[in-house]
């Protein structure tokens, strides 16, 4: 039975990043140590656990049966010490002139701005945020190394040293001005194939699902205008006989000021959950605390 006093807490910090990067050479920069001396921790660490713990593969080091096993309670831990070693900062949003980068959609800036600027002007009117597009491998790394601060979306890759709290899930729905000829009435899957269309394409977002399982499907319908963003479509469907798949969100806050129609999609998608997602390493930051806490109270369904 191992004793903690037989442990080098070093060797488990190795041991949490090399988990995440799979990589000994991008471990030794986190840590601003050599990749030898890399090596050399997790042979101490195989000795004193009797396992390879981490094996090479054409997809870099991947972690043994053993390593999966022992990796959450291992970085919960770091985190909890992480925590217990460094007290909060003061922060006082109503004095606090910070900026915060938050990686959101354009649609997550049309729902979430507008009421969360007016929020701020009463209660922090110092605070200042900047929203950011940034995806995969880099969303990833800019937020561990604290140039983004908050990712709200559906995010998958996010997963091992970020925590996430769900806000709610949206659904599709089709938007059209408000009086189109498919606005009232009868709207089945035959009306939604033979309407003009327009697509936004928004690569990277949970949008793509809808395309995908159109295209799955087999439904096919004419298609006159492709975007690669949401930000338009109001402004477009609002003069136009074109009929738009969007969330039901973007319908909600779009519908009254240009005066569309939100119609229940004939096509079932699943529901897509929406998530602020923040790197544990800022799990105890106060700023980032209150903006989180700000978030929920607003937002959550």
């Amino acid at each position: 039975m191992l004793k903690l006093s037989e442990i080098d807490v070093n060797l488990l910090v190795v041991f949490d990043l090399l988990y995440q990067e799979r990589n000994t050479q991008r471990a030794a920069l986190h840590l601003g140590i050599t990749q030898p001396a890399v090596s050399h921790a997790l042979k101490r660490l195989r000795t004193l656990l009797g396992d390879e713990l981490f094996e090479r593969t054409s997809r870099g080091l991947m972690p043994t049966p053993l390593a999966t096993r022992l990796h959450p309670s291992i970085a919960q831990a770091l985190a909890q010490l992480q925590e217990t070693l460094n007290r909060p900062d003061d922060f006082n949003p109503a004095v606090s002139k910070r900026t915060f980068n938050v990686a959101m959609t354009d649609i997550g800036e049309i729902v979430f701005l507008p009421r969360l600027l007016e929020r701020l002007a009463r209660e922090a009117p110092g605070i200042a945020l900047s929203t950011v597009r940034s995806q995969n491998e880099d969303l990833k790394r800019e937020m561990e190394e604290g140039r983004i601060d908050l990712a709200i979306g559906l995010i998958p890759q996010l997963g091992a040293g970020f925590f996430q709290q769900r806000l709610f899930v949206q659904r599709y729905v089709c938007l059209m001005r408000a009086d189109h000829p498919l606005a009232e009435g009868r709207f089945d899957l035959e009306a939604f194939s033979a309407a003009q269309h327009a697509v936004v394409v928004a690569r990277g977002t949970g949008h793509g699902i809808v395309e995908e399982q159109l295209a799955r499907s087999g439904i096919s319908r004419p298609v006159r205008l492709q975007l690669p963003h949401f930000a338009a479509v109001p402004y477009i469907v609002s003069s136009t006989d074109l009929v738009v798949t969007v969330t039901d969100k973007l319908a909600e806050v779009t519908q009254e000021r240009f005066q569309l129609a939100m119609r229940e999609h004939p096509v079932p998608f699943p529901e897509i959950p929406i998530n602020l997602f923040w790197h544990r390493r800022f799990h105890q930051d106060a700023g980032s605390r209150w903006l989180r806490g700000l978030l929920f109270e607003m937002f959550s369904e």
